[in-house]
């Protein structure tokens, strides 16, 4: 992307977008968000209807809703990420609550949803509230409040282990479970996921050249495809279903669904471009290292047209549209009128480039 269309992408944002998308561009693109901007567009996104529904259902001690996470924005975890993403003020109130009750409320309380008895994520690679926990508090920018020193260390040796073993197999072991036999994970095992993904995209304090090219090693060992048995095979967990652990070869950015499917290849299928992990592997810094994203960039890069929109086809729109778990990018309030999508899918993609160095 040329000087040139790169101003008349941010012509065509700061013209058109939400206040949200607005002021990102401003402080993580262009550096230069005045007090004066910041006020202005709090403001309007306070007064936005869905941040007004988290806050009514904020409870005194800052949680927000009765759960972690249930599949909808009336949750503790999705409430959070929500009000980071749109870029709600790290001290306003809302979000400030909220993180202090990540400080208060301990993990054997039962809205955290494991009955009082928190999974050990050190024990059992991929699960724990506790990862969804340092997740929300790193997309947040907490991290330099609420210690969550040690799930940033299991982050980066999680990945660090895919290329340490020469296959997934070699950490595995049968157990039945619900009537049938599985291969999962030996205790204090490790192996990468979505959350760890994420806690390392939203936080700075690891990131060294050393650490930066583990990450790129074990995605570039996960994105093969040259062995049939491991290629779309997700390994199971001892306590649970697995939800957001990445695949011991096939991975992708481009999938044809929400999940496992985003970090899945599937033959025969057209893969929808999945702007979340790209993003997320762009802000991790891997992309100089890893050739399948840079191709993938590229592509991004090529979709701007004269305008500045990006035209990308084969976006994955459910991902952007649907806030939960596993997805949630989109910060115009809806995407009725046809400028608002465009507005969403060309910042998303102008974020990517920025942090992909491009």
């Amino acid at each position: 992307m040329c000087n040139i269309l790169k101003d008349k992408t941010i012509d065509f944002l700061l013209k058109n977008a939400n206040p949200s998308i607005k002021s990102r561009v401003k402080s993580e693109i262009l550096n230069n968000l005045t007090k004066q901007d910041a006020k202005e567009y709090q403001e309007q996104i306070l007064a936005e209807p869905i941040i007004r529904n988290i806050q009514s259902i904020q409870k005194e001690n800052g949680w927000i809703g009765d759960s972690m996470f249930s599949g909808s924005l009336n949750t503790q975890e999705y409430g959070t990420k929500y009000l980071a993403e749109k870029t709600v003020g790290k001290n306003t109130p809302v979000l400030k609550h909220a993180m202090d009750a990540f400080k208060t409320v301990p993990l054997t309380d039962l809205c955290y949803g494991e009955k009082g008895k928190p999974v050990d994520e050190l024990k059992y690679p991929g699960m724990s509230v506790n990862l969804h926990r340092a997740a929300c508090i790193a997309r947040a920018g907490y991290d330099d409040i609420i210690d969550i020193t040690d799930q940033i260390q299991l982050s980066i040796d999680s990945f660090k282990r895919v290329s340490e073993v020469d296959s997934v197999f070699d950490i595995l072991h049968p157990m039945k479970r619900s009537g049938k036999v599985r291969l999962v994970f030996n205790d204090y095992e490790k192996w990468p996921c979505r959350n760890h993904l994420d806690i390392l995209a939203h936080t700075k304090s690891w990131r060294n050249e050393e650490n930066i090219k583990i990450i790129a090693e074990s995605v570039n060992k996960m994105m093969k495809t040259d062995d049939s048995k491991q290629v779309g095979f997700l390994p199971d967990s001892q306590v649970g279903c697995l939800g957001g652990i990445f695949p011991a070869q096939g991975l992708t950015v481009k999938g044809s669904g929400v999940y496992p499917s985003p970090v899945m290849c599937e033959t025969g299928k057209n893969g929808y471009y999945h702007f979340e992990l790209i993003g997320w592997f762009a802000k991790c810094g891997i992309v100089p290292h890893v050739s399948v994203l840079q191709q993938v960039v590229s592509e991004i890069a090529s979709s701007f047209d004269d305008t500045g929109i990006c035209r990308l086809p084969m976006v994955a729109e459910d991902v952007f549209k649907s806030w939960g778990k596993f997805s949630g990018l989109q910060l115009e309030t809806n995407w009725r009128s046809k400028i608002r999508k465009q507005c969403d899918i060309t910042f998303r993609a102008l974020q990517i480039l920025h942090y992909a160095s491009y």
